[in-house]
């Protein structure tokens, strides 16, 4: 498995228009075993988002997919840096399989 765990700043007061677009893209994502997106409870301006993928071709194919290419440009405006982004390889848990 392969995983993503990042922290997205918004421009400031755009925080929760970010969080729409984020969600809107993620219907159809072939691979992808978990996507959640939250707010940071200590900086109303940030977002987190955690990724989980069966592969790390399975999340590359992903940004190829016309859902997630149409919210790219439209969220990019919304976006003021990003401040943490790590790779992760998850072993399982909750909603994973084993």
């Amino acid at each position: 498995m392969y995983g993503l765990l990042g922290r997205i700043k918004a421009v400031a007061g755009q925080r929760d228009a970010l969080v729409a677009l984020l969600l809107e893209g993620t219907g159809e994502m072939p691979g992808c075993l978990s996507y959640i997106v939250a707010k940071d409870n200590d900086d109303p301006d940030a977002i987190w988002v955690t990724e989980v993928w069966g592969s790390r071709e399975s999340h590359q194919a992903s940004l190829q997919l016309p859902a997630v290419r149409a919210v790219i440009p439209r969220a990019r405006p919304l976006i003021a840096g990003f401040d943490n982004r790590h790779e992760t390889e998850p072993v399982g848990g909750i909603g994973l399989p084993a």
